[in-house]
C-alpha cells in the first residue's frame, strides 16, 4: 500500500436520519482512534503469576477528533445543531484506500477559536455510541 493525503480522509455526518452524508466542511486534521478495555481475570493461580485477560471481554469505543474552518454556514449550524441537541447521529470516516468506518456518535465537544488576525477555527470531538461497521474498499 502506497502513502495517502491526508486530506482524502473525510468526515461524514448523516444529519437527519435519512441515510444521506454531507462531508463536514473545512476540517484540516482529522483523527479516528480505537481503543479496547480488558478484563482481567489474573489471580494467585496463574501461570508464573504472569496476567491473565479475557479474550473480547473489553468494552471497545471509537474517538473522533477534528480541527478545521466552517467553509460555509450550514456546515457549522449541522455541527453546531447536534452538538446542542445532545442529538446521536451517524457518521462515516473514509479512510483512503482502506475503507468506510461508520456507526453512531455523539458529538461530545466542539471549540471555537480565534485570533485577531486570522479566521475563526473549531476543534470537534465524538465518541462511538453503539456498533460500529468497516467496508473495505
Amino acid at each position: 500500500m502506497t502513502a495517502q493525503k491526508g486530506r482524502d480522509l473525510l468526515l461524514k455526518v448523516d444529519s437527519t436520519g435519512a441515510g444521506v452524508f454531507a462531508t463536514v466542511a473545512g476540517l484540516r486534521a482529522r483523527k479516528l482512534s480505537f481503543t479496547s478495555g480488558t478484563v482481567d481475570v489474573t489471580d494467585a493461580d496463574s501461570p508464573g503469576r504472569w496476567r491473565e485477560l479475557i479474550e473480547g471481554a473489553g468494552i471497545r469505543r471509537a474517538s473522533i477528533s477534528g480541527s478545521g474552518l466552517f467553509r460555509d454556514a450550514a456546515a457549522d449550524e449541522t455541527v453546531r445543531g447536534i452538538f446542542f441537541g445532545g442529538l446521536l447521529r451517524t457518521w462515516q470516516v473514509a479512510i483512503p484506500d482502506f475503507g468506510i468506518v461508520q456507526g453512531a456518535f455523539q458529538l461530545t465537544a466542539l471549540d471555537y477559536a480565534g485570533t485577531h488576525d486570522g479566521e475563526v477555527t473549531y476543534d470537534i470531538a465524538l465518541e462511538s455510541a453503539g456498533a460500529l461497521t468497516f467496508t473495505a474498499v
